[in-house]
């Protein structure tokens, strides 16, 4: 038997292994590529990456792990253990473009819905939190087009739009 707290930690690496997988192809497609051209194909990853975790999550594969993976914090909210690395590493804006994965994963389930973030803390929040909301007709064109679909979760598309110009 391994003890809880280093069965967590093993996860803990794991996961900010893929917040610097993220953050290096990101990085790379930006500066190749430039912001806009990168972005778009960042996000084409990104919807792709949660066309896989939808269709894995359908046929009962769980979602994300239950331990390790936010940071508790007694009588704070949990920390996400990829944005403490995309923080830490400067990139609040590559990072923010993962946190898509959230409205992707639901969108390609059932494009009628959307999960959003109410709060982010990659954008200065605390810490992070989610409501599932319907899509609109423009969201679905988009999101199916692969057009520049990041204004599905409005507070991750205002604040890259904010910093990036």
């Amino acid at each position: 038997m391994v003890p809880l707290s280093d069965a967590e930690q093993q996860v803990r690496v794991v996961t900010q292994r893929l917040a610097l997988l993220h953050l290096a192809y990101a990085k790379t497609l930006v500066e190749e590529y430039g912001w806009e051209k990168g972005k778009q194909l960042v996000l084409d990853s990104i919807k792709r990456y949660g066309v896989y975790v939808a269709d894995r999550t359908k046929k009962g594969h769980q979602g994300l792990p239950k331990y390790g993976f936010w940071e508790s914090r007694e009588g704070k909210p949990d920390l996400c253990e990829l944005g403490k690395i995309m923080l830490e590493m400067g990139e609040p804006e590559l990072g923010a473009l993962y946190c898509l994965i959230d409205p992707a994963k639901t969108m390609a389930a059932d494009p009628a819905k959307k999960m959003i973030h109410t709060k982010c803390m990659i954008l200065g929040d605390e810490g992070c939190g989610f409501d599932t909301i319907p899509t609109t007709a423009a969201e679905r064109r988009d999101f199916e087009k692969n057009e520049d679909w990041a204004h599905v979760d409005p507070i991750i598309d205002d604040y890259v739009k904010e910093r990036r110009g």
